[in-house]
């Protein structure tokens, strides 16, 4: 008996069915069985789901004589499950790296309740993720999608409740998930995204408009005249009303006939005294398919009103915004005491300009220094550090009157460089991939780079900064411009490195719960230009698994990916901390760091600890972006450390010794000396007195 049985209805799915079950082969979780349900279905899914029931004696190919729909198809899978949980993975879905272990370990805490609902994502034919709507820490399990595959259900309380899917017929869901969440004792809930729904572009349901969607209202009766009818009602009516008002299920001529279904169920099956929850619901009691248009029409006017007088009203300010600033250029004084600074983008407070900024403050202490960043981020600004929110009426006197500006990107809006200004452009990493105009050989990585405003940007630069000579060169080439001069000395964020005790060393790593004697790996990958969403190379929970209990992996995401890493619960000695503000912390704890093309890799030589490269996919990176050197080389000075190219050989590395040796010790000396050698800790009072104090 297994732990879990995954039943994967399979029809008309031959283009998806492979990676649907790749995604449970490759699970770090290890006990269940997956049976594959081929519900007649014309193309070559049958055979698919054989050949992995060939290769792999978890999975079991069954077979219906007929197609009848996915309700039979899992029934039929459920008969033949042994588990001791049911799954539910539709051909065209994927589970989520370490999803099932994730899922285990709530049911393990909550020992083992009847009904466990997790949290899903989708994703569309462009490969674009988002978050379900669904709130798992509501408290409130109706009111999550009432769908198979985001719940496990135990399977001797599915089968004593005698629960079945519709056997025939769209919607074969509604009534077994919520009755399984009405009778079961005890529901959990697990706020993860363990499934992704791929959204189809052809042949799902939900892009199919027609009448089969007049099922929902019928399901719907059969669960509302049943003995929890009154307490479903309201989550009943709210569903169907979705449907109805839904572009991509019912089309305008559908409507009428829908509505009049579903003012049919409210009025058979209302509570006494229940009050309409709003105009819509108020027009279906009344049966007014006129009133309830007219309410939807309406609706959608305000919504529409309320987008175009947002926008002006945005459009209006940013213009007045603009208007203010060029007068303050031509009116205003510069400052000599003030300095501006930015990172990446206005995302806080961070990176060369923070180190800039605070070593400053006791240098420096004439230069009142403010930071840029956007209003979502104005939350993560330390105390004490003074700040402006991008686009407001005091960003732009700031960056009128201000003598010194600093930025690690580019400042938001556009701005006219007065005369007097002095700007620093500090950069945030050592160039491996093609950077400025070198990218234009790479158009994968551009995403509509504009070069010639890349250009006027580079003209308004006094100074650039050089973390080493490599740096120095490659600016010189991909920014040219004869307005600003190279200032190598290092970069200010690696002084940390240098100035930091054992006592504070052993305070950050207690505050990320590594204990005494624990190796710490931290795994850092990059972001790919030719690919959406956060893909680790890495089953990371199994990867955990093999390095033992002495090992904690942390993993940081790249912050374009922060929203989609969802890696907290995925195995007690995995540590998401792609939130964590400092990435200097990290290094700090880390004895080891494993990363793929991340220009961390130059920060982290600093600490003289060992690098582990691990790039899985490096000649499809060098192809569509371009490199400046050969990081799997093996030459001095090209690859700081041991080198793996498949998850088996970074295991093998980590757990074998090969990670720390001599050899990759002498690698990692040629590395620094090329790439670290003006960090010696000192480099932020070397630029503040550059910068500010004319030394």
């Amino acid at each position: 008996m297994s732990r879990f049985s995954v039943i994967v209805p399979a029809f008309r799915a031959q283009g998806y069915l492979r990676e649907s079950l790749d995604s449970v082969l490759a699970q770090s979780f290890t006990d269940w069985e997956a049976l594959v349900v081929d519900d007649g279905s014309p193309d070559t899914g049958g055979a698919i789901a054989a050949e992995y029931a060939g290769r792999d004696p978890r999975v079991r190919a069954l077979a219906l004589p007929e197609h009848t729909g996915a309700g039979a198809a899992r029934n039929a899978g459920i008969r033949a499950a042994t588990g001791d949980y049911l799954l539910f993975l539709d051909a065209d879905d994927l589970l989520l790296p370490g999803a099932l272990g994730a899922i285990d370990a709530a049911l393990t805490e909550e020992k083992d309740p009847d009904v466990l609902l997790y949290d899903h994502d989708s994703t569309d034919w462009w490969d674009t993720v988002r978050a379900s709507d669904d709130d798992l820490t509501c408290g409130d399990p109706l009111a999550v999608t009432p769908a198979a595959w985001n719940r496990a259900v135990r399977r001797d309380f599915w089968t004593a409740r005698a629960l079945a899917f519709t056997p025939q017929g769209p919607y074969e869901d509604v009534v077994p998930a919520h009755r399984a969440v009405l009778e079961a004792e005890r529901v959990a809930t697990l706020p993860r995204a363990c499934v992704r729904w791929r959204r189809r572009r052809t042949g799902g349901l939900a892009q199919t408009p027609g009448e089969q969607h007049r099922a929902v209202v019928e399901r719907y009766g059969e669960l509302l005249a049943g003995p929890a009818g009154a307490r479903l009602f309201p989550y009943a009516i709210t569903r169907v009303l979705a449907v109805l008002d839904d572009e991509t299920r019912t089309t305008p001529g559908d409507r009428p006939g829908l509505f009049r279904l579903a003012a049919e169920l409210h009025r058979a099956h209302r509570p006494a005294g229940h009050t309409p929850g709003g105009p819509r619901e108020q027009a279906l009691a009344d049966g007014s398919w006129s009133a309830y248009r007219r309410t939807a029409r309406g609706d959608e006017r305000r919504e529409a009103l309320r987008g175009r007088l947002a926008r002006q009203k945005k459009k209006l300010r940013a213009g007045l915004m603009r208007a203010a600033y060029r007068t303050d250029l031509h009116t205003s004084r510069l400052d000599p005491t003030l300095a501006v600074y930015g990172a990446y983008w206005n995302r806080g407070v961070s990176c060369n300009p923070a180190a800039v900024h605070a070593r400053a403050r006791e240098l420096a202490p004439h230069i009142d220094g403010v930071f840029v960043v956007s209003g979502k981020h104005a939350g993560q600004v330390p105390d004490g550090v003074p700040h402006v929110i991008e686009g407001s009426r005091r960003y732009w006197q700031v960056m009128a009157t201000a003598k010194y500006l600093v930025n690690n990107s580019s400042f938001p809006g556009g701005f006219t460089k007065r005369p007097g200004q002095v700007y620093l452009q500090t950069h945030h990493g050592t160039p491996l991939k093609k950077m400025g105009l070198d990218q234009r050989r790479y158009p994968a990585g551009t995403h509509g780079i504009s070069f010639a405003k890349v250009l006027a940007h580079t003209d308004q630069w006094d100074y650039s900064l050089s973390a080493n000579p490599h740096s120095t060169e490659v600016w010189e080439r991909v920014y040219p411009s004869a307005a600003y001069a190279p200032l190598e000395a290092g970069y200010p964020r690696n002084d940390v490195y240098f100035r930091t005790s054992d006592e504070e060393i052993r305070r950050i790593r207690t505050g990320l719960g590594l204990a005494d004697g624990q190796r710490a790996l931290l795994y850092a990958p990059t972001h790919r230009d030719y690919q959406k969403g956060f893909r680790p190379r890495l089953d990371l929970a199994r990867l955990a698994d093999s390095l033992g209990d002495d090992t904690v992996v942390l993993v940081r995401a790249h912050y374009f990916y922060a929203a989609e890493a969802a890696l907290a619960d995925a195995h007690p000695r995995l540590r998401d901390v792609t939130a964590h503000p400092r990435v200097e912390d990290l290094c700090l704890a880390a004895d080891a760091l494993v990363t793929d093309y991340s220009s961390l890799m130059f920060d982290y030589a600093c600490l003289d600890r060992p690098i582990v490269t691990y790039a899985p996919d490096w000649q499809a990176y060098r192809l569509a972006r371009g490199t400046y050197f050969d990081l799997l080389s093996g030459r001095p000075g090209d690859t700081p450390g041991a080198v793996a190219t498949t998850q088996d050989e970074l295991t093998e590395l980590l757990r074998g010794g090969g990670w720390d040796t001599a050899a990759t010790t002498a690698l990692r000396s040629a590395f620094r000396d090329r790439f670290c050698p003006y960090d010696d800790g000192h480099a932020a009072e070397r630029v503040v007195r550059k910068l500010f104090l004319g030394e």
